[in-house]
Order: structure tokens, then C-alpha cells, then sequence
């Protein structure tokens, strides 16, 4: 697209109060992610009471993590989530006290431990996790399956590059 083409005002803005230079495609871009964002927020949560009623939404990340990956050392869950051991072991004590997750001995290292998700919490997760996979059936119902797989492929890879850029 070429130059933008609004008239500009005389604090540097178009009529409609945005930047002059700005590619529209990419503010597009974020104002959809933000809206995006603050959705998923509101979501974890749901998701989080869903769990259970005293998890903290950021712990439902905790439980998609050691759903998807299996049990873990604290130190590396905190580098995956970029958070400190200090508020890693904050938030795994809270799992522990709900009866979520436990800790136990690293086979590969006697002086380590992993902490892994309990029957209880597997089935707790797995239980709400099904129930948000219906909810986007339902919602994408009306698309077709090709979008869906972009769509997916489009957000990997959006990741994936901010994934890169913070290593």
C-alpha cells in the first residue's frame, strides 16, 4: 500500500486520531490481538475456577504445561513461563495445596525433583481443557476446516518467531 493518504492534523494525527505513517495493516494487527488478549485472559480465569475454585489463573498455564510436556523441574517450568523461582515455587506450593500436582524424586538425578500432575489434577484439567475444545468447535463451526489449520499455522509460527526473538 502506498503512503498514507489522510489529512493530518496539527498534532501529527489523521481524522480518525491515529499517527500519521502508520501502517494500517499492522495497527489492524494489533488491535485484534489485543482484543485477543484480553479475551484469553478473562478466559484463563474461567478456566482456572473451573479447575478448581481457588486456582489462580496463572496457575492454568502451570497445568497446560505439565499436561502437555509431563512432569518438570521448578527452574525449568520458571524459564519456559520466564518467571522467578521465587514465584515458580509461590504458585507450585498453591498447586501441592490443592491437591493439583506433587513433587517427586528426578530419576535421572537423585538431588532433583519433578513436579507432575496428580490423578486428580490430570482429571480436573482434562475435564475443563475437553470442555474449551467444544466451546472452539462450536465457535468455528462456520469455518472451514482449511481456515482453521491457517489460522493455527499462522499463530505457531507467530510464536514460534517471538519464541526465537527472546532466546
Amino acid at each position: 500500500m502506498g503512503a498514507d493518504v489522510h489529512n493530518t492534523g496539527a498534532d501529527g494525527t489523521t481524522a480518525d486520531g491515529e499517527p500519521t505513517g502508520v501502517d494500517h495493516v499492522f495497527l489492524a494487527l494489533e488491535r485484534e490481538l489485543a482484543v485477543f488478549l484480553r479475551r484469553a485472559r478473562a478466559s484463563s480465569g474461567e478456566l482456572a475456577r473451573e479447575v478448581h475454585p481457588d486456582l489462580e489463573p496463572a496457575a492454568y498455564g502451570l497445568l497446560v504445561r505439565l499436561a502437555d510436556a509431563g512432569a518438570q523441574r521448578a527452574t525449568d517450568l520458571a524459564g519456559y513461563f520466564g518467571v522467578g523461582k521465587a514465584t515458580m515455587s509461590r504458585q507450585l506450593h498453591a498447586l501441592e495445596r490443592l491437591g493439583l500436582v506433587a513433587r517427586e524424586p528426578d530419576p535421572a538425578d537423585g538431588r532433583a525433583v519433578l513436579v507432575r500432575l496428580t490423578d486428580e489434577g490430570r482429571e480436573r484439567f482434562t475435564r475443563v481443557r475437553t470442555g474449551r475444545r467444544a466451546q472452539y468447535a462450536r465457535r468455528l463451526a462456520s469455518w472451514d476446516r482449511g481456515e482453521v489449520a491457517e489460522l493455527a499455522r499462522l499463530l505457531h509460527r507467530l510464536n514460534a518467531e517471538q519464541e526465537s526473538d527472546e532466546a
